[in-house]
């Protein structure tokens, strides 16, 4: 009987590349986007006067700063860790060492989790995307028709919208397992040969490891009488 991890194990991704490769391309794509981040929130604690936004009185009544110092370095350390864990998923990939995938799919599992509670958040309080909405400032575009529309008609365009994220998360996570089980696969693959003399199986090391062995310790010399 096939397990069902058995069933869904595949060596490629996106109809086109291999799992590595998908990995790779995924861990070097994450890299860039909070590299990107990472600039922009150095950028705003070397000049935190350009780039700090103020609610103005005219949209909340009074002036809030909407990030200071303290989140900015939580930002910053997030952006940091996320750099290093996706670094960790492409040489992983690369190199073909299993255990350094590992923390970039717990955190895919971690995303995956968060964005769930918050699909099941909106179908158990549908009232939060008005609340959502009613938050935003007033310059931001067509707020007052999306606010026109029938609430059950937001829930559902919302979830609908979660549903489409969750599903392409879902086969990224996917992805990234798969990639895991192939490098663990190479690393630990054992060939068996089977003797036909007495029915029995012997288990043998891979070709490269017995020829490593046999040239540490040389078979004795006979000794001629």
């Amino acid at each position: 009987m096939i397990s069902p991890w058995d069933r869904w194990y595949s060596t490629s991704c996106c109809l086109c590349c291999h799992v590595r490769t998908g990995t790779i391309i995924l861990g070097i794509w994450y890299m860039i986007i909070n590299a990107v981040v990472l600039l922009i929130l150095l950028s705003a604690l070397y000049d935190p006067v350009q780039y700090r936004y103020h609610l103005t009185s005219s949209e909340l009544g009074t002036d809030i700063d909407v990030m200071d110092d303290a989140n900015i370095c939580i930002a910053t350390a997030i952006s940091l860790l996320m750099i290093l864990i996706c670094g960790m998923a492409t040489y992983g990939a690369y190199k073909q060492h299993a255990a350094w995938i590992i923390p970039f799919f717990c955190y895919q599992i971690f995303d995956f989790a968060l964005n769930t509670l918050v699909a099941i958040s909106v179908v158990v309080y549908p009232n939060t995307v008005q609340d959502y909405l009613q938050q935003l400032p007033g310059t931001f575009p067509y707020k007052e028709d999306i606010m026109s529309t029938n609430n059950m008609c937001l829930v559902f365009a919302v979830l609908l919208f979660i549903g489409c994220i969750l599903s392409f998360k879902a086969y990224l996570i996917g992805c990234v397992w798969n990639c895991y089980r192939y490098v663990s696969g190479r690393g630990t693959t054992e060939v068996l040969v089977y003797v036909t003399t007495n029915d029995t199986t012997v288990l043998l090391p891979p070709y490269e490891e017995a020829v490593a062995i046999s040239a540490k310790d040389p078979p004795p010399q006979y000794l001629e009488a």
